[in-house]
């Protein structure tokens, strides 16, 4: 499986932050937003990946991220031009993706939980159809709303998916990450746009739901998800990150640490890699991991 991150946007919703700076450059913690998508991706075992954003925003991700060589990876680049809406990356990365299959994420969302590991490289088995993720939130009604009832077993049995409803007929959205077959590009080319002149993935996955071939699964409590296109909660994100670190003394979403636990890099690399990093705590947190005490 392949992913693609979506990393594009006027980020309009945070100005004025984003007025010279991506959103996903943009520190959450202490680690820039980028971190989070691409370290749920490496966890997925995913290590080819697309990172799709504007043109003018190119050259500062690649001097970020540069080829993802130096993290066991392999990271190309494509622009969006416009913001066409979320499903539009699928048919930029129509190459990247070639005859397999494909996880996109967006940018800003971050995910954290027990057993996560374990469900996303369950997730990026899949051959046929889709699977995406429900979560419960407060006030869904700027996210895609989840329409659906339990099956005996409590697994979800979806009837349909709302984007952003008015009135919405659940709690439970649907988070940024999607897990596709190959036949997703194909889907997408025939869409027409929405009211907002936009592909929508909402649309998209609808037409796996009537197709019987979409597999929605509850994240459920022990998963965190933050959404950190706003400047509440980019704050509420920032403060999640620092409390779990500062409690449990470990990282999240190092893509460092997580090339290094997975086996994409070697422990010689890694020490490499900080030998040109600044002396700072991110650098003494990579030490301590080289040296075995985490």
């Amino acid at each position: 499986m392949k992913g693609i991150i979506l990393a594009g946007g006027q980020g309009t919703r945070l100005y004025p932050l984003t007025a010279a700076l991506n959103k996903h450059l943009l520190p959450v913690y202490n680690k820039p937003m980028i971190y989070y998508p691409l370290s749920v991706l490496m966890l997925a075992g995913i290590r080819e990946i697309l990172i799709i954003s504007r043109p003018d925003d190119m050259p500062y991700f690649q001097k970020m991220l540069a080829d993802g060589s130096q993290w066991g990876l392999q990271l190309q680049y494509a622009a969006q031009a416009q913001p066409n809406g979320i499903a539009e990356a699928l048919i930029i990365g129509e190459k990247f993706i070639g005859d397999g299959t494909v996880s996109l994420t967006l940018g800003d969302n971050i995910f954290y939980g027990s057993m996560l590991t374990d469900r996303l490289r369950q997730a990026a088995l899949i051959s046929h159809g889709a699977l995406v993720y429900a979560y419960r939130i407060m006030n869904p009604k700027g996210y895609a709303v989840l329409d659906f009832s339990r099956n005996p077993d409590g697994t979800i049995l979806p009837h349909s998916i709302e984007e952003k409803p008015a009135k919405p007929k659940s709690t439970f959205a649907i988070p940024g990450l999607y897990f596709y077959d190959n036949q997703v590009v194909e889907m997408v080319k025939s869409l027409k746009p929405s009211p907002r002149g936009e592909l929508e993935i909402t649309d998209i996955n609808n037409l796996y739901l009537k197709q019987g071939r979409l597999v929605v699964e509850d994240l459920g409590r022990g998963v965190a998800w933050l959404d950190a296109g706003t400047h509440e909660t980019l704050f509420q994100a920032a403060t999640f990150v620092q409390a779990v670190e500062e409690r449990q003394g470990m990282m999240i979403s190092c893509p460092e640490e997580i090339a290094y636990r997975l086996g994409y890099i070697s422990a010689a690399t890694l020490s490499s890699l900080l030998e040109r990093l600044p002396n700072n705590p991110y650098k003494q947190y990579l030490l301590t991991l080289v040296a075995g005490s985490l």
